[in-house]
């Protein structure tokens, strides 16, 4: 989801925790490689590295959005950079998928940070109807969420060994822009 590198052995704990979702410190550090020790350093708990994730996570998707510069690129190069950006950190979208909270998109939470993303990907949307790119019969916060619901689904049956990594990209492009293509 973005070009700022992410600490492998992060990556290497999301996937774990997505594969054993009830893993314990221990059987987590076995999982990656790395010692009890080695990982309570890193974080001291499980529910710390959940945080952690769920923040680096946060800060990846966001930097995506940021790089895809949604709001004034010609609406077909910013989709298609929406679209590499959230492929980039597979492990990230598929911790997500397990690990997002209803509450993040709660009006009333202080960290606002997925209500700003959830806002740029809908104003986006809206540029690409008015623009032309996307049929207007579909409001564009349904679109935002069509969207995102294509390429999680895709990550996880990537994940699941059910659909090849190589052509996801263009898959979900074509998938999209075919049912809500102009």
């Amino acid at each position: 989801m973005t070009s700022t590198a992410i600490d492998p052995l992060l990556l290497q704990l999301a996937v774990a925790l997505v594969h054993r979702p009830r893993a314990n410190l221990q059987e987590l550090a076995k999982a990656v490689g790395v010692s009890k020790a080695t990982l309570y350093r890193f974080c001291p708990t499980r529910e710390a590295l959940i945080e952690r994730l769920l923040d680096e996570a946060t800060v990846t998707v966001g930097r995506a959005i940021a790089n895809c510069n949604l709001e004034q690129a010609p609406v077909d190069t910013a989709f298609k950079a929406l679209i590499a950006g959230f492929l980039e950190s597979k492990e990230l979208t598929q911790f997500l998928i397990f690990h997002f909270r209803p509450e993040f998109l709660n009006e009333s939470n202080p960290d606002r940070r997925w209500l700003d993303i959830q806002k740029t990907c809908d104003d986006f949307f809206l540029r690409c109807q008015q623009e032309g790119m996307l049929r207007i019969d579909i409001s564009a916060v349904a679109l935002n969420e069509i969207f995102f619901g294509i390429a999680t689904s895709l990550v996880e049956s990537e994940s699941r060994g059910r659909v090849p990594r190589a052509g996801m990209a263009e898959l979900i492009e074509r998938m999209f822009l075919q049912g809500a293509g102009a």
